[in-house]
């Protein structure tokens, strides 16, 4: 098999993280894009600046790195802004993802991102989309247990993303992570559809 790439995505709380740790123990590695964009404003000092000159100086803390809180602030503030350091970070995150890319033996990777469905100009380089989902009330469990969230907190959470229907839409497999069916009989099932194992 040549190398190739697969998206894992799927909603707050549907268990993205267990269906990794699933593909990791089988010797396939995985690229969590949300928490590298968080390194990469520590890093990529050409990112923390465009960052800057768009959400301005206030997001820069006294020691020089980006204040968080500050740029969530105004993000969630500004649809227009998020757009702005969307169309920022993303590109980097993709540049930052090859280069993890090209230091991998296998020949399979994955990238773990709950939003980059959304972006289709940001799809080229994944060969496969493998969407993981749970119902609505195991997700809230999750959350709740994971995150010490209120209902209402969830639910707003919930409702800036994408609905697990629009995601499917677009996926070439489906996980279903509902705590009752097995994860591994899944993935080996996916892996077999795309020639990895026979």
């Amino acid at each position: 098999m040549e190398r190739a790439n697969i998206l894992v995505s799927g909603g707050i709380g549907c268990g993205k993280s267990f269906v990794l740790e699933a593909f990791n123990a089988l010797g396939i590695p995985s690229y969590d894009a949300d928490s590298r964009a968080k390194g990469l404003y520590d890093t990529d000092s050409a990112l923390l600046a465009a960052v800057v000159d768009s959400a301005g100086e206030d997001v820069l803390s006294s020691d020089g790195r980006l204040d968080r809180r500050m740029l969530a602030s105004k993000i969630f503030a500004s649809p227009e802004l998020r757009a702005r350091i969307e169309a920022l970070v993303h590109p980097a995150v993709m540049r930052d993802f090859a280069r993890w890319r090209d230091e991998q033996d296998c020949p399979l990777a994955i990238m773990e991102s709950a939003i980059l469905l959304e972006h289709p100009e940001l799809l080229a380089d994944m060969d496969w989309k493998l969407v993981v989902t749970a119902p609505m009330e195991v997700r809230m469990k999750r959350i709740a247990a994971r995150d010490n969230a209120t209902g209402e907190q969830i639910a707003a959470r919930m409702a800036s993303q994408w609905s697990d229907e629009r995601r499917v839409a677009l996926a070439d497999f489906v996980i279903e992570n509902d705590g009752i069916q097995a994860i591994l009989p899944q993935i080996i099932v996916f892996l077999k559809q795309i020639k990895f194992i026979r």
